[in-house]
């Protein structure tokens, strides 16, 4: 390809893969349900965005190590803590049971309904046994459901890549020796693998604590270290063994954050923008790969593949991974409807189908095609019902509000009790151990310790969190939590405002949106307070006592809607006003906790 061929592909694969995710936003659906489609049209319309003409021999190790830097991230999202009981139990019975019956049951259907050989079949079956965190993720944040299932197919997303990737490679190492290995052979080659793989993730753990706990980088110098660390060792290990770096990346992550008490935690949103990027760039280039010529004949029979995965070979796993578990009946039927495939899949597919092709396997050039139409299927289905299933069978989190409130000082604690005896569920926070007893002793929830400092994560979405309050005397610290904090919460992240008079180094000038009235400033609050002034929750039906201001309005749906600088949200019957009454108030309208 000349120069300019190659910055029209290059440029024009960014701008596809950006794009088609922003397009998919503002129609809150799946990012994938848009990148595919796209990158085949435009593929079988653009020669320039072909992979294989931009980068030639270079594309599949590219696509591999593109994949572990997105299983590290999903690493460093795993909570070993939340591992245990049975939950423990329903993954380890997903990631083997459920592999080797997908396997069996999707290479014994694909045979007959794609007219390909035993070979093809077995590699195809390898292949789509494999899910996500960048496809079961979204979804989940989206369906918002019970937080054991969260947690439950979340891990198996992020383990089950790198398991699928090693099977995928000794399948296909079988398949091209056309005579096959013997069993035991299979078996030694995939614990070798895994041995590599988690020696290369234990050695670059310690690798990255060096670098950001004994040599103390910087901000940006760490986050890079991190990138290149990553990308180092996968290569490496993939070098010993192929695909191994899948495993080492999804190792090191897990190390990292649960172990060696490395906090990267706010370096992950570096880290969710590269994955970005790099979903979009692989699933453009993967999809543009697929001709229309490959999809005339494997359209049809790949829909049957994928209706067989869907309707009985998911169901029947999930049936046996939660037999004996007290998983209840709607979370077993949830499990049993949601293993959408992802990038893993379609980047074994894309490296593996050429080679299997020139060697000549019979039914070789339907495996790729077969995967595109399997992904997006899935995807689609899975995007487009999975939430009106969690609905059904009963597994969504209440739709009430879930507001996080920082701060322990008294009037924080009865703000939350009024917000509470109104309807949402408060969650609080503080880092003061005195405030932390006083919240205790009110009856309200109190978060883990390190809650807010993982909330930038999948810690808020894991928790349910609807929005951040930052209402502690410290306004540069308000300003700054709520700095790195924004963005990250879908209800937003707000902090009380800094006095006028203040000479903080940030509050002033930065840090979220501002609470409540112009005076109402911590220090005011604390002394009319003191003073008497209670936190009342009334409905909007009645008359406020005069002289109290208004801090939040609890809609009839139980959303939460703050008082800001910028706007204060009208009320309507049904709703209930949390108020700051007037000092003269007297102390019995105070909430008194625990309240139900």
């Amino acid at each position: 390809m000349t120069t300019n061929e190659v910055l029209i592909g290059v440029g024009l694969t960014v701008v596809l893969a950006v794009g088609s995710q922003i397009l998919a936003r503002s129609l809150r659906i799946p990012a994938l349900i848009v990148l595919l489609p796209v990158g085949f049209g435009v593929g079988s319309l653009v020669d320039e965005i072909n992979p294989e003409r931009l980068l030639g021999d270079a594309f599949s190790p590219l696509v591999s190590l593109a994949v572990a830097v997105i299983l590290y991230d999903a690493g460093l999202g795993l909570d070993l803590a939340k591992l245990k009981g049975h939950t423990r139990r329903v993954v380890v019975r997903l990631l083997w049971i459920g592999v080797l019956i997908t396997w069996f049951l999707g290479s014994l259907v694909a045979a007959p309904l794609l007219g390909m050989s035993q070979r093809a079949a077995i590699m195809l079956g390898a292949i789509l046994v494999v899910s996500g965190p960048t496809v079961v993720a979204p979804l989940l944040a989206f369906v918002r459901p019970k937080e054991r299932l969260q947690h439950i197919l979340v891990w198996e997303g992020s383990l089950i890549d790198p398991v699928g990737g090693i099977l995928g490679a000794l399948v296909f190492h079988a398949v091209m020796e056309s005579t096959g290995r013997h069993v035991v052979d299979g078996i030694t080659g995939f614990l070798a693998s895994v041995g590599i793989g988690v020696a290369g993730g234990v050695l670059g753990a310690l690798l990255l604590w060096a670098l950001l706990r004994v040599l103390r980088l910087g901000e940006v110098l760490g986050t890079t270290a991190q990138l290149a660390a990553v990308i180092g060792v996968a290569a490496f290990c993939d070098v010993l063994r192929e695909d191994t770096g899948l495993i080492a990346a999804v190792v090191m992550g897990l190390a990292v954050s649960n172990v060696l008490g490395v906090d990267v935690r706010a370096r992950r949103p570096f880290f969710e923008t590269v994955v970005s990027l790099i979903l979009g760039l692989l699933f453009i280039s993967i999809s543009a790969t697929v001709t229309p010529q490959s999809l005339r004949h494997v359209v049809l029979p790949a829909l049957g593949l994928a209706a067989v995965l869907v309707l009985a070979v998911r169901p029947l796993v999930a049936a046996v991974a939660t037999f004996g578990t007290d998983l209840s009946r709607g979370e077993r039927g949830f499990v049993g409807w949601m293993a959408p495939r992802g990038i893993v899949a379609a980047a074994t597919a894309s490296t593996f189908s050429a080679d299997l092709v020139a060697k000549g396997v019979g039914g070789a050039p339907r495996i790729l095609p077969a995967t595109f139409v399997v992904i997006v299927t899935t995807v689609t289905l899975y995007g487009l019902t999975a939430s009106t299933v969690a609905r059904r069978l009963g597994v969504v989190r209440p739709a009430r509000s879930r507001p996080l409130l920082v701060g322990g000082d008294p009037w924080v604690i009865e703000l939350a009790l009024a917000l509470r005896s109104a309807g949402p569920q408060v969650l609080m926070w503080s880092g003061d151990d005195q405030q932390r007893e006083r919240i205790r002793q009110a009856g309200l929830e109190l978060a883990p310790g390190e809650l807010l400092a993982s909330a930038t994560g999948e810690g808020a979405e894991l928790e349910g969190i609807t929005g951040v309050y930052f209402l502690t005397a410290e306004s540069d610290f308000n300003a700054l939590a709520a700095t790195v904090l924004s963005g990250s919460v879908g209800g937003g992240v707000h902090r009380l405002r800094a006095p006028r008079e203040s000479h903080g180094v940030v509050a002033p000038f930065t840090g979220g949106e501002a609470l409540f009235g112009a005076d109402l400033t911590w220090s005011y609050i604390s002394h009319r307070h003191e003073e008497g002034a209670a936190v009342l929750a009334r409905s909007a039906d009645d008359v406020p006592p005069p002289g109290s201001d208004l801090l939040f309005l609890v809609r009839r749906d139980g959303s939460l809607a703050p008082v800001t600088a910028e706007s204060r949200p009208p009320s309507e019957p049904g709703d209930t006003l949390v108020l700051l009454g007037p000092a003269a108030l007297h102390r019995a309208e105070r909430p008194a906790g625990p309240v139900g």
